[in-house]
């Protein structure tokens, strides 16, 4: 069992673009969909050419979830995605299909930590990032990694949580929605201050639950900001319990 404090977050999806249109949404939640992208006028446009639509959702969370006075260049950052930029991957495969020369450029960007690179080179970060995939229970396996940086000194981490949909040539994979969406919690160890969270975790042989209207990390958002005093999953035969503590 973890414990720890939510100090602050912010987030952006189609359709939901302040924190009054998330709070919102968390009481009454559907899957974000349109075209929208978020303008990231925190990142010069020279290096704003080169993200792609689901990195720029990531790094304007990231960004806007920044202390008050700027961004901290040693804080560690967890970017956690199940799918990560897959259409850059798409794009390769494409290219190999047709027997033409990959991109390197595309190579170099569809890599899982690609993404926290890229925030890490626009916003001059120096410390820690890890990119983090775990199937349904990413978040919660990123949560895990960040109560362990808290307890090797860390004052705060920041999750950076965010997926796209899949192409439809994984539609028979789908095992849950997958809508754009990008949201960035900062984790501290548990005090009165935030909102304080409790993890716990067992083995259960039970059939993992059937999907509801959100992906799970998606859902995982909804349940901080709704107030919400439990949640339970089980996952790959895993039983994961939130709990909000106080």
């Amino acid at each position: 069992m973890i414990e720890f404090s939510v100090v602050d977050w912010a987030a952006w999806a189609p359709g939901l673009t302040t924190r009054s249109d998330w709070q919102a949404w968390a009481r009454a939640p559907w899957p974000p969909e349109g075209e929208g992208t978020p303008g990231l006028s925190e990142v010069p446009a020279m290096q704003r050419r080169r993200i792609e639509r689901l990195g720029r959702m990531a790094i304007q969370a990231a960004c806007w979830c920044e202390p008050e006075q700027g961004a901290d260049s040693t804080v560690p950052l967890i970017f956690a995605s199940r799918h990560g930029d897959v259409e850059r991957s798409m794009e390769l495969l494409r290219s190999l299909v047709a027997d033409e020369a990959l991109s390197p450029t595309t190579f170099g960007l569809s890599v899982h930590n690609a993404i926290g690179a890229l925030y890490s080179i626009t916003r001059g970060h120096r410390g820690n990032n890890l990119a983090l995939a775990a199937g349904k229970a990413t978040v919660e396996a990123a949560c895990l990694e960040a109560v362990g940086l808290l307890a090797d000194g860390a004052a705060e981490v920041r999750i950076i949580a965010y997926d796209p949909p899949l192409p439809e040539l994984y539609a028979e994979f789908i095992d849950e929605p997958a809508p754009y969406y990008a949201w960035c919690w900062r984790i501290a160890a548990a005090s009165p201050e935030g909102t304080r969270l409790r993890l716990a975790w067992r083995g259960d042989t039970a059939q993992d639950d059937p999907p509801g209207p959100l992906p799970h990390a998606l859902d995982l958002h909804r349940f901080l900001l709704s107030g919400k005093r439990h949640d339970e999953r089980v996952i790959d035969g895993q039983r994961w319990s939130w709990q909000r503590v106080g």
